[in-house]
């Protein structure tokens, strides 16, 4: 099965089917099958009716010269409904064959979902093949190691408590430069926001923490962030498949907002975080909703800019195109509100064909890109309908309003030389929203 598709080697894969015996294999796959997927299950693979139509609207399948193996009704044969047919009884290599196939040949993008006639979801199809790995060890070493860190410091990146305060107070002396009063406020009870980021922000892009003090100091508006554990809300334990880690994660990011009496939670420009917090997780805690409103940075700075908080003073000339993040785009319909964004701060915009929920996948969101250096050159490969797509654009900027698809398409960009640069939302903010001069200080 699958002789024809690349093997690559992953510690995180390789080591543990060497431990898998038959009988923790058919016992997990079973408590999986028994007691967590119930009927949606059994509903989604009775109603398949193998037509195939989801494989032209997969990147993946695409991006491989629609080598059938690559389509998700494939992925999808050769991972769970063989586990069902054959009721658990496989070997340690097919867990490896399926956890190469469900961390690393799918996104979990649901754009497939979009093309099938009875609109399964097959992104629960193969997180439930991610959940059976993880709960056997079986998941790639990089990704794993985000849990990992998840479970010793609630934050995907092993960021100490006390970094992140020092980058919050390093960043607020960078933004005093520009504004004198700006400020990122600590632990302030009652406040009307408390933003939300990711942990690569202190880790690797400290300067948009900066942004956000200087955008919150302009808009006027009253916001906080916590100084303690329960700021970082990227989550990657939902896409390793340990959904336990993945609640912990959730809990203690909303119990801080809570905590702290906050209006609303303002979520970054993240879009597996956002599906983490609003959909994946609370319903794992079995919330119904979750218990504080929290709004993307894309509803965030549309509300901004088409309320006149801020104020655009001047468009950027550059030629820009825009990324559709899927859990925000497709999963949550803020394309419009996205694209009145774009045309209130750039002079000249091209769209990407197809777009709004249409548009492809980066193939860095749903844990792949966490996955690490090894599966890089596969994920590259998978990546070629994309790249086209951008460079059809003719468009030097590519705005990505989600992390994940800011560090995919840097990676797609300088795999396939199109000589382009990527920026996020706040980025385009700074350099094209009014300041007023009483607010300026002299460093600016």
């Amino acid at each position: 099965m699958r002789e024809d598709v690349e093997r690559v080697a992953d510690v995180g894969l390789d080591e543990p089917i060497k431990k898998l015996t038959p009988e923790r294999i058919e016992k997990t796959v079973n408590h999986v099958l028994d007691n967590e997927c119930a009927a949606r299950l059994k509903v989604y693979l009775d109603t398949c009716v193998r037509c195939g139509l989801c494989a032209e609207a997969c990147h993946t399948y695409l991006s491989r010269d629609k080598d059938p193996m690559f389509a998700p009704v494939s992925k999808v044969k050769n991972t769970i409904w063989e586990l069902v047919k054959r009721k658990g009884k496989v070997d340690g290599e097919f867990i490896r064959n399926m956890a190469q196939i469900a961390f690393t040949e799918c996104g979990a993008c649901r754009r497939c979902s979009m093309y099938c006639p009875f609109g399964i979801d097959i992104s629960y199809l193969i997180m439930t093949a991610r959940r059976i790995c993880a709960l056997l060890d079986v998941v790639p070493q990089y990704l794993q190691d985000t849990t990992n860190s998840h479970a010793a410091t609630s934050n995907q990146m092993w960021v100490q408590q006390d970094e992140w305060i020092d980058t919050l107070q390093w960043q607020e002396e960078d933004a005093l430069l520009e504004i004198p009063t700006a400020r990122i406020p600590l632990e302030k009870e009652g406040a009307d926001i408390m933003y939300s980021v990711i942990a690569p922000e202190p880790k690797i892009l400290a300067q948009l923490l900066g942004n956000i003090a200087i955008i919150m100091r302009v808009a006027g508006l009253d916001w906080t962030m916590p100084a303690t554990d329960g700021w970082d809300n990227s989550n990657m334990a939902m896409y390793s498949g340990d959904f336990e880690i993945m609640g912990r994660v959730e809990r203690l990011h909303w119990e801080t907002a809570a905590r702290l009496k906050v209006k609303k939670i303002v979520m970054g420009e993240c879009g597996h975080a956002f599906r983490g917090a609003v959909y994946d997780g609370p319903r794992w805690l079995g919330w119904q909703f979750p218990p504080i409103q929290m709004v993307h940075a894309i509803e965030f700075y549309y509300d901004l800019i088409s309320t006149g908080k801020i104020k655009i003073k001047q468009k950027i000339k550059e030629h820009v195109t825009v990324q559709d993040p899927c859990n925000t785009v497709r999963g949550r319909g803020l394309g419009d509100k996205l694209r009145y964004i774009i045309d209130a701060t750039c002079e000249k915009f091209t769209d990407m064909a197809p777009n709004q929920e249409h548009n492809y996948c980066c193939a860095a969101g749903g844990g792949v890109i966490n996955c690490g250096p090894p599966w890089k050159r596969s994920r590259m490969i998978s990546n070629r309908i994309k790249a086209e797509q951008i460079e059809r654009t003719g468009a030097d900027i590519v705005i990505t309003p989600c992390h994940n698809c800011h560090s995919g398409i840097e990676d797609i960009i300088g795999h396939y030389k199109l000589g382009k640069h990527v920026k996020f939302i706040s980025e385009i903010l700074m350099e094209t929203m009014e300041i007023p001069d009483e607010m300026r200080g002299e460093g600016a």
